[in-house]
């Protein structure tokens, strides 16, 4: 098996790879969109609607998160066969991390002081006003550390698609490194792709929780 760099391989590898990036991208982006938007309305309903519709709702969300991204994939992907598997893997990566990004929110709600909720009865502010004007503000605000984590980890995740013949940015390279014996520089620059995509990121999210911290 060749073992020495080739830059030229490495040079050809890059379209192949660029395309399995904006694979990853499109399902990191829409993935983690759902998983934001249902992982706050499991949070609100875990925390204002009385117990015989929060139990379930947080069973089921327990359920998710305790069970393997890729057994949900393959399930799915059995399942609903009238989706194509982009569609599919990127339902499941945003129901997956909802449940995760439900804890998130759950805690940033539960950190709003009680003093905030008390203001607002005592203003008689209507529920919907309560949450949307004084609530969410503060819990959001003090979620976004996490909420960017996950959305890395989200990223670094997309590789499972490959159970169902998504073709991301890792099976991209494994299949150009199939077809050019060149798995060293393609599996290399897709560990660059991410690299670069992440760091930056992980960056801006430490900068956001340090700043955070001083208000």
């Amino acid at each position: 098996m060749r073992a020495e760099w080739s830059w030229e391989r490495a040079r050809e590898a890059l379209p192949v790879l660029w395309d399995g990036f904006q694979i990853t991208l499109l399902a990191t982006v829409l993935g983690f969109a759902l998983a934001a938007v249902l992982g706050l309305v499991i949070a609100i309903i875990r925390r204002t609607m009385p117990r015989p519709i929060a139990a379930p709702v947080h069973a089921v969300s327990e359920f998710v998160r305790l069970t393997p991204l890729v057994v949900q994939l393959l399930f799915a992907y059995t399942l609903f066969t009238q989706f194509s598997a982009l569609q599919i893997g990127i339902v499941v990566l945003g129901i997956h991390y909802s449940s995760y990004l439900a804890e998130v929110y759950r805690a940033g709600i539960e950190a709003v002081p009680k003093g905030q909720w008390e203001a607002a009865r005592a203003l008689s502010l209507p529920p919907t006003r309560t949450w949307g004007a004084v609530v969410l503000p503060q819990a959001i605000r003090a979620s976004l550390p996490a909420l960017g984590t996950n959305a890395v980890s989200m990223f670094k995740d997309t590789p499972f698609l490959f159970a169902i013949s998504v073709v991301e940015l890792v099976t991209a390279a494994q299949q150009f490194g199939a077809r050019n014996f060149a798995y060293l520089e393609s599996i290399t620059m897709a560990g660059v792709f991410f690299l670069v995509a992440s760091y930056p990121t992980s960056v801006l999210i430490r900068r956001l929780e340090k700043r955070l911290a001083y208000y």
